[in-house]
């Protein structure tokens, strides 16, 4: 955590800036046609998304899947729409809007939250745009939508980290053989999911809007997504916040195992808040003694998983969300609690249910995304070497587990591209970063700041959510921010470096029962 905390202090006071060049590399726009998009009402139910999707419109667009190739093969992307409730004249346009935790969440479902202003965002700013859902090309209801080996996350899974050299190769061939499922089941297909595609989808989408300009909001790879299609469309952008931002400098490899270091403080950002609340889940008086609750779980779980199907590695995947978001923290010190100090499994056991199509198209899309957006080792002696040394080091908490996530990019079938060049002089953004952003720690905000001179950014000191405004999050300062800039395009004074600062949100309060 020291050498976290160093180094942002470091980045927060303006004495380090990334030195990066910004390289715009613009694409010829085509202009709006009429909207040509055939909306109708949302079914009350989704296969997906539950009710989730009720009083929204639906609709669809189709874009090619290789663009070299226009007139070739098409796909179809799956959208949905929340109308502007203002009159003609105080209508602002259409906001597209994508949740991030890389491309292969389904966002269809976010106009609702956007529209109705319960995401902080304000009413009337809410009321006077047309806010866009989209699943990204091979995500949820887009076609097709991709999904390899699916058992290969059924539970129970290896071990995250491997006590063995066996053991490590055990995974390593389970990574290969998923790779290979995905090269035999779709072929070429897996060479058109780069960030650069889904950025003409965007402007595909813009001219089926019948839109000169959109605006945009996107979290984490959404975030990098509105920036590659700011850097290939500059006059297209209205508006663009992008929140939780990714480094164009490490798409890839480096940006994954960063989050190793990051991953380790933001744990103990959690330890440490279950500590202050020992009266509630006697767990422990210091985050070292919760800590050590948590590893001693993890090993139980090694000798015995639960029902056979909930070992280690399912009990770091039900506790990997606590590095992101803090609103899962009352959640998951319940079913921590319970298990240790009651023995009950019943709230673990309803976390960690087999999955379903959509962990297993996320999981798919994201490889085909990361594995071909930038270069990543294909030698995994590289790769055992970094885990082992950042694991070796005290970033126990999810190196091995960020490790086999993307582990199949070690051996993926499609052909990996020279990562995006990002940047433009003179479109309109504003960036908001939480100070400790577990995804990709302040430096991606930083590096994008620079790469878009004319941004603004704004920090929130001690956050530590990914999606820091417009959120759960719940931070009224940040939420400001954005919705002056949605309203009429204020943003805060150009500064050195940071722009301006927000004080972190208040973390949850559990109940006391």
């Amino acid at each position: 955590m020291k050498k976290l905390a160093l180094v942002t202090a470091v980045i927060v006071t303006g004495l380090s800036v990334p030195a990066v060049t910004p390289v715009a590399v613009a694409e010829e726009a085509a202009a709006p046609a009429a909207g040509t998009i055939a909306w109708s009402p949302c079914p009350d139910t989704d296969p997906n998304l539950g009710a989730l999707l009720k009083g929204l419109e639906c609709g669809s667009v189709e874009v090619p899947l290789d663009y070299a190739q226009p007139g070739g093969q098409k796909i179809k992307l799956a959208l949905t729409r929340a109308k502007h409730t203002v009159t003609d004249d105080q209508y602002k346009g259409v906001v597209l809007l994508h949740r991030g935790q890389w491309p292969g969440p389904i966002s269809r479902d976010m106009p609702t939250r956007y529209a109705k202003g319960t995401t902080g965002l304000a009413k009337d700013v809410g009321a006077a745009y047309d806010w866009i859902g989209f699943d990204p090309r091979g995500v949820g209801a887009s076609e097709p939508a991709i999904v390899c080996d699916p058992s290969y996350i059924n539970p129970v899974l290896p071990d995250p980290v491997p006590k063995t050299a066996a053991d490590e190769q055990n995974s390593v061939d389970r990574a290969e053989a998923y790779a290979k499922s995905c090269g035999d089941k779709y072929g070429d297909v897996l060479n058109h999911f780069t960030t650069k595609d889904s950025a003409r989808d965007l402007d595909q989408i813009r001219i089926a809007l019948g839109q000169e300009q959109i605006s945009y909001y996107g979290i984490d790879w959404g975030g990098y997504l509105g920036s590659v299609y700011a850097t290939m469309y500059p006059t297209r952008v209205k508006r663009m916040v992008l929140d939780s931002v990714p480094s164009p400098s490490g798409v890839g490899y480096p940006n994954q195992m960063v989050k190793n270091i990051t991953s380790e403080h933001n744990g103990g950002l959690f330890f440490a808040w279950v500590a202050k609340y020992d009266s509630v889940y006697h767990l422990g008086t210091t985050a070292d003694e919760v800590e050590a609750n948590y590893y001693k779980a993890q090993e139980t779980l090694r000798s015995a998983p639960v029902d056979g199907k909930i070992g280690p590695a399912e009990w770091a995947n039900v506790f990997e969300q606590v590095v992101y978001r803090s609103w899962t923290w009352v959640s998951r010190a319940k079913i921590f609690s319970d298990f240790v100090v009651r023995g009950d499994a019943t709230a673990l056991r309803a976390d960690s249910p087999t999955p379903g199509f959509p962990q297993q198209n996320r999981v798919a899309v994201t490889n085909a995304v990361n594995c071909t957006d930038g270069t990543w080792p294909k030698n995994w002696n590289v790769w055992s070497a970094t885990l082992a040394g950042e694991y070796a080091a005290g970033n126990r908490l999810l190196t091995w587990s960020n490790g086999w996530y993307s582990a199949p990019c070690a051996f993926w079938p499609a052909q990996a591209q020279a990562p995006a060049q990002v940047g433009n002089s003179s479109v309109d953004i504003l960036l908001v970063q939480p100070q400790y952003d577990a995804a990709h720690g302040m430096f991606g905000a930083l590096d994008m700041h620079t790469r878009f001179p004319n941004s603004r950014l704004v920090v929130e000191l001690g956050g530590h959510n990914v999606g820091s405004a417009l959120s759960a999050n719940n931070n009224a300062c940040l939420n400001t921010y954005a919705s002056d800039y949605f309203r009429d395009g204020t943003r805060p004074t150009s500064r050195w470096g940071i722009d301006a600062t927000c004080q972190v949100a208040t973390d949850p309060v559990p109940p006391t029962t």
